[in-house]
């Protein structure tokens, strides 16, 4: 179901308007994430799955994952508000 629901947000960002939007990533908290937009939210993880994968990985989205860290990052940020996006980040996209 929430597999449906991300492949859903995620077409409706590419058919939406562009907005010019900048996120500096280095600067968002965790407890920014509790006020961002779902979509704003799943865009975000999309950029850090990326960002956290190896050079040489397959060119996958694989929603199971994401799902999972999505977990795991709403745990971590839910015990560490003031850490940053990419503190947790580092702590839970190890693998």
């Amino acid at each position: 179901m929430r597999v449906l629901a991300i492949s859903a947000i995620m077409l409706n960002l590419l058919c939406a308007p562009t907005y010019a939007q900048k996120v500096d990533v280095s600067t968002v908290k965790c407890r920014d994430m509790a006020t961002h937009s779902p979509e704003k939210n799943a865009l975000i993880l999309m950029w850090l799955q990326g960002y956290y994968s190896d050079e040489d990985a397959s060119p996958i989205i694989d929603f199971d994952k994401m799902l999972k860290d999505e977990k795991k990052l709403v745990a971590y940020c839910e015990k560490n508000p003031d850490h940053s996006i990419i503190t947790a980040a580092d702590q839970v996209l190890d693998d």
